[in-house]
């Protein structure tokens, strides 16, 4: 049982005096006055679907009620490696807020589920942005597909098609006793529009383009099987070797987490990875899709990325960030790990592992390409310049920035702070709305600013005269960007002198306008390395590497080099012969031998050679003074490249 901490005045003040609880799995519609707004509760209960990602190293169960990571009672479930028992994670969830025209707050954010919950599952409805408890009820389920399964069903649905053009068949050879599975017959594609849900919901293949979902026409989940789609304005496909899609929102119930306002948002998610035999065997992606079905707008809005990161043992971390990479990270605070309240530590050379905010909400628009973080000579553009012009210093704090594409801009990590397993009202864990609101924007839940040095905090030994938005970034500021453009002293949690702790982070972008109707994406990706010798912050820095590779992805729209496809061998026995049945299907990337791929994760060199000087060298008798002999060696001419050239 639960207080409800706010109750309203008006028809309610007789009520005031008495102890007002809700039980967590109430199916009633309820109602209650939060601010100065009436709210009807839709009656939903907390969402209970649950599905691994586990199609490589790490094994991550995600709920469908916008948490992840862990099960509901109390145990870590981000295991990587996949069947050590070791975990690296142990909750997330998406944070989000803003105020509306009235100065109303409104919030939705998600941590455990004993506090209470903001989310619930299914879409909501496109033009009164609500939703009932048999809708919520019907939608809590994950959608889980890999790409192998794709494949197999369009080379088994194209061989058909190749058969009725000429009368062979292919099908029945290549793909006997085949059956289409259910992920593609019941792939979520269009809403119920008796329910007034949108017609479009998960993304998909048309094949005859004619608006409908059909797997008897050919049409499948929206992977980018040809890897010919642009991404780079708003993720509309389906990624990964292994894909978990599902819906939720913020108007299922009242909002006993935050205590706050319903925002009326709905949320299309997707959590995705890739089975490689390199760092990305280690990774796992998110991407939230998120529009606003309420009919007001929304004004200084924030969207944040929340992580309770127990790596391994979790009581003796340490987090920081890297602001040219937009990445919040989580390493060990010694250089052994240990066994802790249940949990199993990593032990000597203890991992890190990190969270890269690639993609945040659109920035408002003004009309112009705002400046990127570097000119056509690979050069940084300044703090002062940047923020004069409304642009980036960094990549790692935007895309779209510096392109040519007006209004494309989008934010990366704007903000970054730390907060403890705690209840101290400063820096502990929020319990309301105002809270959740102001560790978004970066200030203390005692409403104090963020100061560069110690522990962040204004009563923490850092220097109060200099603002900071970034907590911990170490040496990756070298403009100064989170501190007005004043360039300080490199700043973590070892230099700090900080007790070792249990240690959440809040990653967030913002501010920006998000108007009714409005769609935004998120995507983030989890990163985790591991050094082999050195201390514990040696794993941070194999992680920035790795780090790399995740955003390499990313801007190549998450294709990954895959090699060439294997093709199709069939037997088929004839009197005294076999006859060996060869094919490379049209929807493989060698078809009619011709695979070609580009390694998307190979970065360009800063210097070409552009000729050879020659340098040479006399050698000289000490005792003569006389030149005995010389020794003549090739010296490359470089020339360092322009971005253009490169």
């Amino acid at each position: 049982m639960k207080k409800l901490r706010y109750i309203s005045f008006g028809l309610l003040v007789s009520i005031l005096t008495q102890s007002v609880s809700m039980a967590v799995v109430n199916t009633t519609n309820q109602s209650k006055k939060i601010g100065s707004s009436a709210v009807v509760a839709a009656g939903c209960t907390p969402p209970v679907a649950k599905a691994d990602l586990d199609i490589n190293n790490t094994q991550a169960l995600i709920q469908s009620g916008g948490d992840m990571w862990w099960d509901l009672q109390g145990s870590a479930k981000y295991e990587i490696p996949k069947g050590s028992g070791i975990n690296s994670l142990f909750a997330g969830a998406l944070w989000l807020g803003g105020v509306d025209v009235s100065n109303q707050l409104k919030v939705a954010a998600q941590r455990f589920r004993s506090n209470g919950n903001d989310f619930w599952t299914g879409p909501l409805n496109t033009k009164t942005s609500e939703i009932n408890a048999e809708t919520c009820l019907k939608w809590d389920k994950h959608f889980v597909s890999t790409r192998d399964q794709i494949i197999e069903f369009v080379g088994w649905y194209e061989a058909g098609l190749e058969d009725a053009q000429n009368g062979t068949s292919k099908q029945n050879q290549l793909y006997p006793n085949y059956s289409i599975p259910d992920i593609i017959l019941d792939w979520p594609a269009h809403g119920n529009s008796v329910a007034g849900e949108d017609n479009y919901l998960a993304p998909f293949f048309d094949r005859n383009g004619d608006g409908f979902y059909s797997p008897e026409d050919g049409d499948y989940p929206g992977y980018d099987l040809k890897g010919d789609q642009d991404c780079s304005q708003r993720i509309t496909n389906i990624y990964g070797d292994q894909n978990l899609w599902w819906v939720f929102n913020d108007k299922g119930n009242i909002h006993t987490e935050s205590n706050s306002n319903a925002i009326g948002m709905e949320i299309r998610a997707q959590a995705f990875a890739f089975a490689t035999n390199d760092e990305v065997n280690n990774m796992t992606f998110y991407n939230y899709e998120l529009i606003n079905r309420s009919t007001f707008t929304l004004t200084n809005t924030y969207f944040g990325q929340w992580v309770d990161a127990d790596l391994g043992g979790p009581r003796d971390d340490y987090v920081g960030c890297d602001v040219q990479r937009g990445l919040g990270y989580c390493y060990n605070g010694d250089d052994n790990d240990e066994n802790d309240q249940g949990a199993i530590g990593y032990g000597q050379n203890p991992p890190a592992i990190g969270v890269d905010f690639f993609q945040g909400p659109y920035q408002d628009n003004d009309g112009i390409d705002n400046p990127g973080p570097s000119d056509l000579n690979g050069n940084f553009v300044s703090c002062i310049d940047a923020r004069n012009n409304k642009g980036i210093p960094y990549k790692g704090l935007g895309v779209g920035y510096g392109d040519s594409i007006p209004d494309n801009e989008r934010f990366g990590m704007a903000r970054f702070l730390y907060h403890n397993n705690s209840g101290d009202n400063a820096i502990g864990d929020p319990d309301n709305g105002q809270k959740y609101y102001s560790y978004l924007r970066g200030i203390w839940g005692d409403n104090s600013k963020m100061i560069y040095g110690g522990n962040g905090h204004i009563n923490g030994g850092g220097d109060v005269n200099t603002l900071a938005q970034y907590m911990f970034p170490d040496d990756t500021d070298p403009l100064g960007w989170g501190t007005n453009c004043v360039p300080q002293a490199a700043w973590n949690e070892v230099t700090a002198g900080n007790p070792v702790g249990d240690r959440r982070f809040i990653q967030s972008a913002g501010p920006f306008t998000l108007a009714p109707g409005a769609v935004n994406n998120i995507t983030v990706g989890v990163v985790w390395a591991r050094a082999t010798t050195g201390s514990a912050f040696a794993s941070v820095e194999a992680l920035r590497l790795a780090d790399d590779r995740t955003q390499a992805m990313f801007d190549n729209c998450f294709k990954v080099l895959n090699g060439p496809d294997a093709p199709d061998l069939v037997c088929k026995e004839m009197d005294k012969e076999i006859v060996l049945l060869w094919d490379n299907k049209k929807l493989s990337n060698n078809y009619n031998e011709e695979y070609e791929e580009s390694d998307p994760f190979l970065v360009p060199p800063d210097k070409a050679i552009i000729g050879t000087d020659y340098n040479v060298q006399l050698i000289v008798d000490p005792n003569t003074n006389q030149v005995t002999d010389t020794v003549v060696t090739t010296v490359p001419i470089f020339k360092t490249l322009t971005a253009q050239e490169k």
